[in-house]
């Protein structure tokens, strides 16, 4: 079991219908308080000695959007921040981007945009890794982004797909990248499918549509126990 003294959660959000998902029910279980900086309100950042973990959540801006949003600059100097004091980062889809470029990679457009059910296979590197020493060889996972990241320097790859090299990073044991949602539920997915509709083309490789989503929303619960089991291991460091 993990300490009981890291209790403090605080979770960054960037709109309004990508949120925490089945981590909140991981967060409340575990007895975590919970605390938000919610971008699409009061973009107000919190102090770092009050939280244990950061959690960066998904978005459909870019990490090079600061002109539009001016509130980016100031998330990854808070990132940057929480990293060099040692605590725990969870970055999901631009999360994950967010601490790619914090870290010093860069985050550009993708080849292909991946949308959907789309398998991701873990490497190697992985198995040696405290957090994904035996997670499956391959699983389906839930994905919505245009933008990838190149690896930070020391992070060791985790996980990638037939459109995108990069999917998962880990870094000093503690930060830990995901390109993909495993925090999806049936109610979180058709939040973002609603909200991103415009972005499901047809004749795409790697966009499914809506119907499509909803059908094998059954893969949420895979990637929920697969998540709990991230955290469980996270939390324990």
């Amino acid at each position: 079991m993990y300490s009981m003294k890291n209790k403090r959660i605080h979770y960054i959000q960037h709109v309004a219908y990508e949120g925490l998902g089945s981590i909140e029910e991981w967060a409340f279980t575990n007895g975590y308080l919970l605390s938000a900086t919610r971008l699409y309100e009061t973009p107000v950042f919190t102090n770092i000695p009050e939280f244990d973990w950061l959690i960066v959540l998904g978005g459909p801006m870019g990490v090079y959007d600061e002109d539009k949003f001016g509130w980016l600059k100031e998330e990854k100097q808070l990132i940057k921040q929480v990293i060099d004091a040692d605590k725990k980062v969870l970055g999901i889809c631009l999360g994950a981007q967010l601490i790619a470029e914090v870290l010093g990679a860069s985050v550009y457009s993708n080849k292909e945009k991946e949308i959907g059910w789309f398998e991701v296979s873990f490497t190697k590197e992985a198995a040696s890794t405290e957090l994904f020493f035996d997670a499956p060889s391959n699983t389906t996972v839930f994905h919505w982004h245009g933008d990838t990241f190149n690896l930070p320097d020391g992070s060791t790859h985790l996980a990638y797909s037939d459109a995108c090299t990069n999917q998962a990073f880990v870094y000093k044991r503690k930060v830990v990248g995901l390109q993909f949602h495993l925090e999806s539920t049936e109610h979180s997915l058709e939040d973002i499918y609603t909200a991103g509709a415009a972005e499901l083309v047809s004749g795409q490789p790697y966009i499914q549509s809506a119907k499509e989503i909803y059908e094998q929303r059954g893969f949420a619960k895979q990637n929920k126990a697969l998540l709990f089991t991230l955290l469980d291991r996270l939390a324990s460091l």
